[in-house]
């Protein structure tokens, strides 16, 4: 089985691509790195969910530090810009930049992450940042993969009902709770 960083953002969007490289040779070790999230709250929530799926399917998951304040200063100037705007490219960098580090400490040579889940995030935009930060950390490799195809969406669904998962209505930001609308738009 081949070890790989999961950078997780939640369970909703975990759960079947964790199925699924479980059933492909690849073991995850996730890693939930999410600083973006407010209120600190609404992060913990989704930390608990995660690691309860985690802990079920016996699977190591890492923490990173809940630093809101850091994660404001680093896209300072862009709380105006639309959702899949320069903010979200500057939150995945900061996000996938981290998750890069946490591979090379952990002695692993790929990470992935769930955010290639959502269909409101931009693709391009997280390959572009994934990317950019494997270019960042010497010896680490982004896999780009769409973790929307081949069933994963549904299967997402019916993990979400089974393990009753809490699946949140905003990407997690402050500047998207105003905007959740929009996604009920899409």
């Amino acid at each position: 089985m081949q070890d790989i960083l999961l950078h997780s953002c939640c369970a909703p969007c975990s759960s079947a691509i964790i199925e699924w490289m479980l059933a492909n040779d690849y073991r995850p070790t996730i890693f939930y790195c999410n600083p973006n999230i407010y209120p600190e709250q609404e992060y913990l929530i989704r930390k608990n969910e995660i690691t309860r799926y985690a802990h079920k399917l016996g699977l190591t998951i890492i923490d990173d530090d809940y630093d809101h304040q850091d994660w404001l200063c680093h896209v300072k100037g862009l709380e105006h810009e639309p959702e899949r705007g320069g903010r979200c490219l500057e939150c995945f960098k900061l996000r996938l930049l981290r998750t890069a580090r946490k591979c090379k400490e952990l002695n692993l040579t790929t990470f992935t992450t769930t955010l290639a889940s959502s269909r409101w995030k931009s693709l391009d935009q997280i390959n572009q940042a994934g990317t950019w930060a494997a270019s960042q950390v010497e010896g680490t490799t982004f896999w780009e993969r769409n973790w929307r195809k081949g069933g994963l969406q549904e299967r997402r669904n019916q993990l979400l009902r089974e393990n009753n998962f809490y699946n949140q209505l905003y990407c997690g930001c402050e500047f998207s709770i105003n905007k959740k609308d929009n996604y009920d738009n899409r």
